[in-house]
């Protein structure tokens, strides 16, 4: 595969051992299309290992209620080592506060569990040519 038709590498942060099936079985005609590959972590400090170990990531997905290391601090941390990634949130607690407080710490897009994933398909498809990714 050619740099421009790599499938596009996004990082999904979320504790809850069953995001990572969900995502894989809701999201899979894309990843055989060749769009999209999925990366996870469980929390916001391995994601930054896995950010490290994958300098290509075009997205980061991120649930903000974690151990270790929360959302609202990896999104500051985003800002500070990667602000040319862009990030989303996808949580519970979708309230207007969480969501103006997502928009002030660089989140691009906010996405309210339970996942709507035709939803987030598009949220997805928008931050990608948004982040010139």
């Amino acid at each position: 595969m050619s740099e421009s038709s790599a499938a596009r590498k996004v990082l999904v942060v979320d504790d809850e051992p069953e995001v990572e099936p969900m995502f894989r079985q809701r999201m899979r005609r894309e990843v055989r299309a060749g769009l999209y590959e999925f990366l996870f972590a469980r929390s916001g400090r391995h994601a930054l290992e896995v950010l490290d170990e994958n300098p290509d990531v075009r997205l980061v997905i991120t649930d903000l209620n974690m151990p270790e290391m929360n959302g609202w601090q990896l999104l500051d941390a985003l800002g500070e080592l990667w602000p040319d990634v862009p990030s989303m949130v996808v949580s519970a607690y979708g309230d207007d506060e969480n969501k103006k407080r997502a928009k002030e710490s660089g989140a691009w897009g906010f996405v309210a569990k339970p996942v709507d994933f035709t939803e987030l398909r598009g949220k997805v498809a928008e931050s990608m040519e948004v982040g010139g990714g």
